[in-house]
């Protein structure tokens, strides 16, 4: 099988993997391995940390099933691998190294010292790295510069195949995403000393630049000043359009952005930069699916991608998201959806008398298994995406976890599901009876069952709405 590495830079690349992981877990069509490299200086970042958590508990459910060629799209199918330790590009002397240190500024000349000064701030030289570049791409694109000696990034490069793509997601308005991005897109094309370079340098290539889609709150002591987001983010497409889609140094350029920014509390990083899922990070990660899938021309010639929603309305549902997109996410979210509902709601009770569950031994031993309470984790951090995604300004609200309803189906936005006989977990326990094969009481077959029933309710209460 063919691999994507997908290289996500800085914490909006982190968050865009986390969007990934939950559209993965869905079982959102993706016919190729996931390779994801995370590159972010900021090791204790709350962001990176989430996304490389979910990532690892997505790939110990994975491992746990059972996934026959011909079965179609299903939860946790597609393979997450994990190339380097803890999904990340180790970045050498960020940690506790003022920036000055790190360019060894007290043994330069003075005319070098002069040339720092019109480059570098005083701020700047004084930067200590430990937490990223905050907001200095002019600090990031000397500090990024070294991947062509990483040992690890080699090691990425020795494992690449023909057929393998490449997908970069980076911000454009910050420090490292707007500087780490031309930097390895740089590499990868002219580095003649990696193993595998031919492959690598004609490789296909695509990435997503994510616009401003957040501000932060004015703080006096930090580093950071979201007021200047615009401008950076001007001046960087004016880069990218020069020295990168002239080019037509890749394949396909996504964009992504909102006009409507939350402000967030301004945190330089660390533990305690922990930004809310938003609607943006989802998109970003549909491009990625939508250049795994593409079928691209042999001489390279730089696609630019944009995407939008059909009104500017603050609260975005299904009914807002085009017909192809809808095609793409709509069914396999509202399956996990309801699938989370059922282990929330039902499933503690049915395993006691209902047949499916009977025949199969799932009883409350197997609901005290590690494999269910992976599970359930995982159910969690799905629930908490949503949440946040809910909650931003331009939320995107596909389900109403707070409406009070017999009918769990009435709780998807926008949606008028279609009459039945039973109830709305009582449809489920119907499909999931009906289930005739594989009455094994193994993992492999659990997530299995719960997709085929799942797949037939929702085909026969809210198919064609």
């Amino acid at each position: 099988m063919s691999k994507l590495y997908v290289f996500g830079i800085g914490g909006t690349g982190s968050r865009v993997l986390k969007a990934l992981t939950m559209l993965l877990a869905s079982g959102v069509e993706c016919k190729s391995t996931i390779v994801p490299v995370i590159i972010d200086p900021d090791q204790d970042a709350a962001d990176l940390t989430r996304a490389t958590e979910f990532m690892k508990l997505y790939t110990k459910i994975h491992n746990k099933n059972n996934y026959p060629d011909n079965s179609g799209d299903m939860f946790f199918k597609t393979e997450i691998l994990q190339a380097v330790q803890n999904y990340r590009l180790p970045i050498d002397n960020t940690q506790n190294v003022k920036f000055k240190d790190f360019i060894g500024y007290n043994s330069l000349e003075d005319s070098d010292k002069a040339l720092c000064a019109a480059l570098f701030s005083n701020k700047n030289l004084n930067s200590d790295m430990k937490v990223g570049f905050k907001g200095n791409p002019n600090i990031g694109s000397v500090v990024l510069n070294q991947f062509s000696d990483s040992s690890t990034f080699k090691s990425i490069a020795n494992s690449f195949q023909q057929g393998d793509k490449i997908f970069i997601v980076s911000s454009i308005f910050g420090g490292t995403g707007a500087s780490g991005f031309p930097l390895l897109l740089k590499n990868l094309r002219t580095n003649n000393q990696l193993p595998n370079h031919k492959l690598i340098n004609n490789a296909k290539i695509g990435a997503i630049s994510v616009l401003p889609y957040f501000s932060l709150k004015s703080e006096s002591d930090s580093e950071i000043d979201s007021s200047t987001f615009v401008s950076k983010t001007k001046s960087a497409l004016g880069y990218y359009e020069k020295n990168i889609s002239a080019n037509n140094s890749l394949d396909a350029l996504y964009y992504i952005g909102d006009n409507i920014t939350n402000a967030l509390e301004n945190c330089e990083g660390g533990r305690d930069q922990k930004n809310p899922a938003h609607l943006v990070e989802l998109v970003a990660a549909l491009a990625i699916l939508d250049f795994e899938k593409a079928v691209l021309p042999d001489i390279r010639q730089t696609q630019h991608k944009e995407f939008g929603i059909k009104d500017d309305v603050k609260e975005v549902t299904f009914s807002q998201l085009s017909s192809e997109t809808n095609k793409n996410i709509k069914n396999r979210l509202i399956q996990m959806y309801l699938t989370i509902k059922y282990f929330d709601n039902a499933i503690s009770t049915q395993v006691n008398y209902q047949p499916w569950a009977k025949m199969r031994k799932i009883n409350d031993s197997f609901l005290g298994s590690d494999y269910y309470k992976d599970l359930m984790a995982f159910a969690a951090a799905f629930k908490e995406w949503l949440y946040e995604m809910g909650a931003t300004e331009r939320s995107f609200s596909p389900f109403n976890f707070k409406k009070n309803t017999k009918d769990v189906f009435e709780t998807i936005n926008g949606i008028t599901p279609h009459g039945s006989r039973f109830g709305s977990y009582a449809l489920i326990d119907h499909f999931l009876n009906g289930e005739k094969n594989d009455k094994q009481p193994n993992e492999e077959q659990f997530l299995r069952l719960f997709n085929n029933a799942t797949k037939e309710a929702v085909e026969l209460k809210i198919e064609n709405n």
